[in-house]
């Protein structure tokens, strides 16, 4: 996976993508479509899972059947649709996901420090975007006022 960071280097990490597969007959670390999850067993499978969630779908809803997965990819088909910002606060705040919520699809760098601040803690860039770039807009605020998924108290509580 080119271009695949988390909030402090650079991953270099291979999923198979068995996304396309009728029945999922591979091992190791994979990447399935959501469709894919009643047919695979998390506690049998012998690598990692990764599950593949469009924005337009109710996470809520969803959450029973995919919170046994290592890593949530969140898609983000086009740079101005945000609804993938409000699965991860909701994924981190109100369900308690603890796993690795990834942010996929059109995802630039200008975006990155309001998705860490979402509850996204890997992120697959997109292929014109230079990764070790992006690590430094982790960086680039060092006091934060308001509560979100990163930062749980407001900053006036932490004085």
């Amino acid at each position: 996976m080119p271009n695949l960071i988390n909030t402090q280097s650079i991953l270099d990490e291979s999923w198979q993508d068995c996304q396309e597969l009728e029945k999922i007959a591979c091992d190791g670390d994979i990447i399935v479509a959501i469709d894919q999850v009643e047919y695979l067993d998390f506690e049998g499978h012998n690598g990692r899972v990764a599950v593949t969630v469009p924005n337009d779908e109710d996470i809520v809803e969803l959450y029973p059947s995919i919170n046994k997965a290592d890593v949530i990819r969140l898609q983000f088909p086009a740079f101005a649709d945000g609804r993938a910002y409000s699965q991860a606060r909701l994924l981190r705040d109100r369900l308690g996901f603890e796993g690795d919520i990834r942010a996929t699809g059109d995802v630039l760098r200008d975006q990155l420090f309001q998705m860490h601040r979402c509850g996204f803690s890997s992120f697959e860039l997109r292929e014109d975007q230079n990764a070790e770039l992006a690590l430094t807009d982790f960086s680039r605020f060092d006091v934060l006022y308001q509560p979100a998924a990163d930062e749980s108290l407001p900053l006036f509580k932490r004085r």
